[in-house]
């Protein structure tokens, strides 16, 4: 594919994204506004964070003094996702070359929603979906870096828009493919941990629970074919 077939693919495939990344993205910029930093901070973190759940939580962690050893514990819990789903891109980035380090640093979960399930093979293709993806997040948060500091906003309630934008990954994951299974496997794990574990605990062990019921059922679906 030349190259500007991929940006243009690339592209349209990522708009959906920057709908949601714009606004959430502008919403981080805000709280982190309200917390006395500035632009650079909201530029910065983005650019090289790039966590978006964890960049909420992280505005809490720096304006309260939390430690390193809170904080890397706490980024592990929230993003330790991204260990398990990230197993089934090893395939398909592993001719990556160049495109490699970057595309693996960019795999957000909705950057994965869009290359899982995509039969393009292109690696620039897959690239520029990355990077599109993460230019529409820095741009949302510097734009809501720069509204925070000249309007006034009440931040009640913004911390909800990573949840909305999970939901709405959900429901387009299952209005577009039609095996549910995976879908249906992961809300029940999460849902039976949640109950047995509670609010604070149920995270990691809801992935580590969904990859074990996937590889089994994948197991056995390899032992009937």
């Amino acid at each position: 594919m030349k190259k500007s077939e991929a940006i243009k693919k690339a592209f349209i495939r990522s708009v959906p994204v920057m709908a949601g990344y714009i606004v959430l993205g502008m919403g981080f910029g805000i709280l982190l506004r309200n917390a006395g930093y500035g632009v650079l901070w909201a530029f910065a973190m983005s650019a090289f964070i790039y966590a978006g759940s964890m960049q909420y939580i992280g505005i809490n962690l720096i304006s309260g003094g939390a430690s390193v050893i809170t904080t890397v514990l706490t980024t592990i819990m929230v993003n330790a996702r991204h260990l398990f789903y990230s197993i089934s891109m090893i395939d398909k980035y592993k001719n990556a070359g160049k495109y490699k380090p970057y595309m693996i640093f960019a795999l957000t979960d909705e950057t994965y929603s869009l290359l899982c399930e995509d039969k393009e093979t292109d690696n620039g293709y897959r690239f520029f979906v990355s990077l599109f993806n993460h230019s529409y997040w820095v741009i949302g948060s510097v734009l809501g870096s720069l509204l925070g500091a000249v309007l006034p906003f009440s931040t009640a309630g913004i911390e909800f828009s990573m949840t909305a934008l999970f939901i709405a990954s959900f429901t387009e994951q299952w209005i577009t493919t039609k095996d549910h299974v995976p879908a249906l496997t992961g809300l029940l794990c999460t849902l039976v941990c949640l109950a047995l574990l509670g609010a604070d605990n149920f995270l990691i062990p809801s992935m580590l629970l969904i990859t074990l019921v996937l590889t089994l059922i994948k197991g056995r679906e390899g032992r009937t074919k």
